[in-house]
């Protein structure tokens, strides 16, 4: 038995987490076409059709693209607190009435063997959360789309054997390149997206160093690049101490394909 995590993808043009357990799969947001995401499971040897259920984070339309076109072409549920279901319905299209599942902003539930956690996050969203993941003694923890981390997310995501935490964008490149002002202040607003150098000061803060798996998450096309991001992560951590080679992994996602899966087997 294992419980597996495939960053799909991840940045502006679209985000979507594959989870899978030995008796459910999911995606944690739909946020490309659904041709695809489609293509991206079959790449990673995914049949679409065993795709249980469909969770969001929030209603943006690179986290919701495709959601409602793969619910009706595969009869999926879709799970959303209720101001992100009155914000997104009609950017869904029709969905079944039996596949609209309202849960809480911070709520606790089961899909099958799958342990789901919700909480707050700080987005400019009607209702934005993170989630995290149990299954047999594992926890995974996805955070992105926030603009700061308080102290009750940090408790959230502690202990994750597996996170994904936002390192959106190398401050310097935003504040210089040729995002209009009202862009800038957005992303680097407590409502924006988290910098690298956040990343690497939250995790510094929250790790364990026993063997964590860090993912790098919705990395800007225009403000930072993969390798920026790691090695700026990389340095904070490697300045605390943290071995990113002994102690942890640390891997960057990707905007236009998956990362490799991540298969834990249960303790």
């Amino acid at each position: 038995m294992s419980f597996k995590f495939c960053s799909l993808a991840s940045g502006s043009s679209g985000n979507c987490q594959y989870i899978e357990t030995e008796k459910v799969r999911v995606l944690l947001d739909a946020g490309l076409s659904g041709k695809k995401i489609q293509g991206l499971l079959t790449s990673i040897d995914i049949d679409p059709t065993t795709i249980d259920c469909i969770l969001i984070t929030h209603e943006h339309k690179d986290h919701i693209k495709g959601a409602g076109i793969l619910s009706r072409r595969f009869n999926l549920p879709i799970y959303a607190n209720e101001n992100t279901w009155l914000s997104m319905k009609n950017e869904l299209g029709n969905i079944k009435e039996e596949n609209i599942r309202v849960i809480g902003a911070e709520s606790d539930f089961e899909i099958g063997d799958l342990g789901v956690s919700t909480f707050k996050i700080s987005h400019d969203a009607v209702e934005p959360v993170g989630y995290s993941f149990y299954n047999k003694g594992i926890k995974m923890s996805i955070v992105t789309d926030t603009g700061c981390i308080n102290e009750n997310i940090k408790k959230e995501i502690r202990d994750s054997n597996l996170l994904m935490i936002e390192s959106n964008h190398d401050t310097e490149m935003l504040k210089i390149g040729s995002y209009p002002m009202f862009l800038k202040r957005r992303i680097l607003g407590e409502f924006g997206h988290l910098s690298n150098d956040d990343a690497g000061k939250l995790l510094t803060e929250i790790l364990t160093g026993k063997n964590e798996k860090i993912i790098l998450g919705h990395i800007s096309n225009e403000n930072n690049f993969p390798e920026l991001a790691y090695q700026t992560v990389a340095n904070i951590l490697t300045e605390k101490g943290i071995d990113i080679f002994k102690d942890i992994s640390l891997e960057a996602t990707y905007r236009d394909r998956p990362t490799k899966v991540y298969d834990f087997k249960n303790l």
